[in-house]
């Protein structure tokens, strides 16, 4: 029998479909090591399957084919320590599996389209991202990924953003509010009408009011600082590289800013920008630096993705260790 955890993290990822969801819960379980990590994917509390949506005319996004209720009660019983029995949604059959049994774990990730959208299982949360794509990012990856590996068209792929974009308008989108940060992938600024989307511009929206949570800054707290590092340190093809910090507001919340525009061309020399960067949460300098080489291939590791997935992962570890050494103390002492 496993060890029942003294203390159960969760944290929440959300986003649509296709936002770099899966690459950012791979670099979560390289942190923090697959055994102390479980992953539960929320779309496992469709109420409706595949057939049953198509009948009732809802999309997967829209909160009715959802099990809030059932969510809201095992999540609640995983981060009390204790297990439960899972409901598993079959993505090949579009059919509801017998559930599975699930054991608490010291770290508990929920992700998928609803993890903030209850007010309840927010309420859980110990830590939130959401992964905000811009939709002309959103297509131009969808088509990669759906017409070289589908056979989709052109039209097909739009048809298929357009026909969820309202429920994802009114039940998605609105949840970035909650999240401690948000990581924004949008068009470069370097290239004036820029087609391909392979420049991206990705900005780190870093709560100030929340107490676990240090936002990570540029050379100096408060200010607003345009850098372009290019030169003698850092190597920058067309089209360069700008880098951004400053505060702002962000649905009414004070907020702190990081962005970065352009490509890394050797990772190697991360190490500099690293340099620049403070309350990155590390245990050594150079840890960002080292993070990134050590996983080249996985996508978005020459951009801003890669550096701010691995922040967010970074400021989680800090609040997983915060929160499990706070409690073992307070067991000590009783």
């Amino acid at each position: 029998m496993s060890m029942k955890p003294d203390r159960v993290v969760l944290i929440g990822v959300a986003g649509d479909s296709g936002c770099g969801k899966s690459t950012f819960l791979r670099r979560l379980s390289d942190l923090f090591g697959k055994e102390k990590l479980t992953v539960i994917c929320l779309d496992d509390y469709h109420s409706l399957d595949r057939k049953g949506r198509k009948a009732a005319g809802v999309t997967a996004l829209d909160p009715k084919a959802n099990n809030f209720d059932l969510m809201y009660e095992q999540i609640k019983s995983l981060k009390e320590g204790n297990p439960i029995d899972k409901p598993i949604y079959n993505h090949e059959t579009g059919e509801l599996d017998p559930p599975e049994r699930i054991n608490p774990n010291k770290i508990i990730v929920i992700e998928g389209l609803h993890p903030m959208y209850d007010e309840r299982v927010r309420g859980l949360l110990d830590f939130s991202i959401y992964l905000d794509i811009s939709d002309e990012v959103k297509i131009a990856w969808k088509i990669q990924r759906d017409m070289a590996e589908r056979g989709h068209t052109y039209e097909d792929v739009l048809a298929s953003i357009e026909s969820r974009r309202p429920d994802f308008e009114q039940y998605i989108d609105p949840q970035k509010q909650y999240a401690d940060i948000v990581i924004q992938i949008l068009p470069t600024n370097l290239i004036k009408d820029d087609k391909e989307r392979k420049v991206l511009r990705v900005r780190l929206i870093q709560r100030n009011d929340v107490d676990h949570l240090e936002p990570a800054y540029l050379f100096d707290e408060g200010s607003t600082i345009n850098w372009t590092p290019c030169g003698r340190k850092l190597t920058c093809s067309y089209p360069g590289m700008r880098l951004f910090y400053g505060p702002d507001t962000y649905y009414g919340h004070d907020v702190s800013v990081l962005e970065v525009d352009g490509r890394f061309d050797n990772l190697e020399e991360m190490i500099y920008v690293e340099g620049h960067l403070s309350n990155t949460s590390t245990k050594y300098y150079g840890e960002l630096a080292h993070l990134l080489l050590e996983h080249k291939e996985y996508p978005g590791a020459n951009d801003g993705t890669g550096l701010f997935q691995l922040l967010s992962g970074l400021k989680m570890r800090e609040t997983y260790e915060r929160l499990t050494s706070k409690d073992s103390k307070v067991a000590v002492e009783v």
